[in-house]
C-alpha cells in the first residue's frame, strides 16, 4: 500500500500545481484591466497605436473577451489616426485564434486537475493518511518552488530566447512572428509587457503556494497525530 499512497500524494501534488498555474495566469491576465492600462502608460503604448487610451482599453476588454470564450470573433473596431477601422488584422486574428485554444486547454486542463486532486487526497483521506497527505503537498510544493526558482534565474538571464523557445514548443506555425510596422497587437503588447507579466504570474503562483504550505504545516503543528488520523 505505501507505493500506492506515494502515486496518489504525486498525483495529488502535480494535479495541485496545475491548478496553482493556470489559475496564477487567469488571476494575473484577467484579474485587473487596471494592469494592462498601467503597463500601457510604461511603455507608452497609446502614442505606438497612435490612439486614446479609452480605444486602446476598449480593444482590450474585447479582446479579453474573446480569450475567455464570451465573443465569437476579434472583429473589433476603434478609432485609430482619427478614423474607425478593424484593430486586428488577418494574420493577428489568426494567431490569436491559436491562443484561444491554447487558453481552452488550460482552462480544460484546471478541470482534470481539479478532479485528480480531489479524487487523490479523498483515497488518502479514506486511508487514514491526512498526515501524510499533509507532509506530502507540503514538500512536494516547497520542492516545485526551488525548482520553479532555478528555471525563472535561467529564463531571466535571456528572456528572448525562452520566449521564442515556448511559441516553438506551443504553437504549431510562424504567425506569432509579427511585424511592429503591420500589425498592431506586438505594439500594444511588446516583450517588456511579457517579461512583467511572466513575473507577475510567478510572485501569484509562488503567493498559492506558501500559502497552502503554511496551512498544512499549521494543521501538523495544532495535532493532527493526535487525532489519530
Amino acid at each position: 500500500m505505501k507505493v500506492i499512497h506515494i502515486l496518489a500524494g504525486f498525483f495529488c501534488v502535480m494535479s495541485l500545481l496545475a491548478v496553482i498555474l493556470i489559475s496564477s495566469v487567469d488571476i494575473a491576465v484577467y484579474g485587473d484591466m487596471g494592469y494592462f492600462q498601467k503597463e500601457y502608460r510604461k511603455y507608452d503604448v497609446i502614442k505606438n497605436v497612435n490612439m486614446e487610451e479609452k480605444e486602446l482599453l476598449f480593444v482590450t476588454e474585447e479582446m479579453m473577451s474573446y480569450l475567455k470564450g464570451k465573443r465569437d470573433n476579434l472583429n473589433v473596431k476603434a478609432v485609430i489616426d482619427g478614423k474607425e477601422k478593424e484593430f486586428f488584422n488577418e494574420k493577428e486574428i489568426a494567431h490569436m485564434e491559436d491562443v484561444r485554444t491554447l487558453f481552452s486547454a488550460g482552462q480544460w486542463l484546471r478541470r482534470i486537475g481539479i478532479i485528480v486532486c480531489v479524487i487523490t487526497a479523498a483515497f488518502l483521506l479514506f486511508q487514514n493518511k491526512l498526515e501524510f497527505l499533509l507532509k506530502y503537498l507540503r514538500n512536494g510544493l516547497i520542492s516545485f518552488m526551488v525548482f520553479t526558482t532555478a528555471l525563472a534565474i535561467i529564463i531571466a538571464t535571456n528572456f528572448t530566447k525562452y520566449f521564442v523557445i515556448f511559441h516553438k514548443i506551443f504553437f504549431s506555425n510562424n504567425l506569432w512572428i509579427l511585424n511592429p510596422k503591420t500589425d498592431r497587437l506586438i505594439n500594444i503588447v511588446p516583450e517588456p509587457f511579457f517579461v512583467d507579466t511572466s513575473v507577475r504570474i510567478v510572485v501569484i503562483f509562488f503567493c498559492i503556494i506558501l500559502f497552502v504550505c503554511i496551512s498544512c504545516s499549521v494543521l501538523l503543528k495544532i495535532g493532527i497525530k493526535k487525532t489519530g488520523v
